[in-house]
């Protein structure tokens, strides 16, 4: 199955996406919910504290993601500095909460997918996307003229602003949105985000009517489609059977799922009592089982 960017670059639709973009983020930046509502271009920033530059902490192969990304050779992985969620707890704390890496100009970002690719992985993996979609655009037409050919992934934290999302229609194969949160008060004490499930849930919808469930391919490699994240929290912190309810019946009951369990107090979440310990093999066993009593079966393994 080709890539879905490569028809929309040979269709010559690409470069206006590229501007839409770009207008998301000057003069106001609208890119995401928080609406900072400042000039990125200008070289202002807001709670991203990024500007008109991308800053990437690391790239490669990586064997850690779900497995029809990982396959054989690994999704190739680009991590992004900073964040327009930054969760107090982050297991990235240092890449998401302080701007650390190498300023890429739109060249250098595509030498880095092509890097990637040259080294057999399946997938370009953006990790952390969401404030830098402009510059991720920016840097495509060099990386495809140059042959790129393998799909992109979307990793994001699922607050998402579906006016951006639209923009990406044709040029992302596969969402891997995180649903981190039912409760909202969670969120605003977690994020300092009000809304949450609201932008989470329209964000997914969006998602999903653009490339539908996730089609793997005869090797077992994922070729498009939506794959959700939902981290288990202390003590159903997260919600995990009204989120589970909620992809089975308004998303997909053929939904692909990671229920993660591996959350550990990292960043800040040893200052708080909520979060400030593992989960439990119970919690995890009963967050499981949430996921199959919604209707959920294809269950990351």
């Amino acid at each position: 199955m080709e890539p879905l960017y490569l028809s929309l670059y040979r269709q010559g639709k690409l470069s206006e996406r590229i501007d839409g973009a770009l207008a998301l983020i000057s003069p106001a930046c609208r890119l995401c919910p928080r609406n900072c509502r400042i000039d990125r271009l200008a070289g202002k920033t807001g709670v991203c504290k990024t500007g008109a530059k991308a800053v990437v902490a690391s790239y490669s192969p990586h064997f850690g993601e779900e497995a029809p990304l990982v396959g054989t050779h690994g999704s190739g992985t680009i991590f992004f500095s900073s964040c327009n969620l930054l969760c107090s707890f982050c297991q990235n704390f240092d890449i998401s909460h302080q701007l650390v890496g190498k300023t890429v100009e739109p060249e250098e970002l595509a030498a880095v997918m092509i890097h990637l690719q040259e080294l057999d992985c399946h997938n370009i993996n953006f990790v952390t996307p969401t404030h830098v979609v402009p510059q991720i655009l920016q840097a495509l037409p060099s990386a495809i003229e140059q042959g790129l050919d393998i799909p992109l992934v979307y990793n994001c934290g699922g607050y998402e602003s579906v006016e951006a999302l639209k923009l990406l229609e044709g040029i992302f194969d596969i969402y891997m949105p995180d649903f981190k949160f039912w409760d909202d008060s969670w969120a605003e004490r977690f994020c300092r985000v009000r809304d949450y499930r609201k932008q989470a849930t329209q964000a997914l919808r969006e998602m999903h009517r653009q490339v539908g469930d996730l089609q793997i391919d005869d090797a077992g490699l994922a070729v498009r489609g939506l794959l959700v994240r939902h981290l288990v929290m202390p003590e159903n912190i997260a919600g995990t059977s009204e989120v589970m309810n909620f992809l089975a019946r308004e998303i997909s009951p053929n939904t692909y799922v990671n229920v993660m369990g591996q959350y550990r107090p990292c960043g800040l979440a040893h200052q708080d009592e909520k979060i400030n310990r593992r989960i439990t093999a119970a919690e995890l066993a009963a967050a499981i089982k949430a996921a199959l009593q919604a209707g959920l079966y294809r269950l990351d393994e």
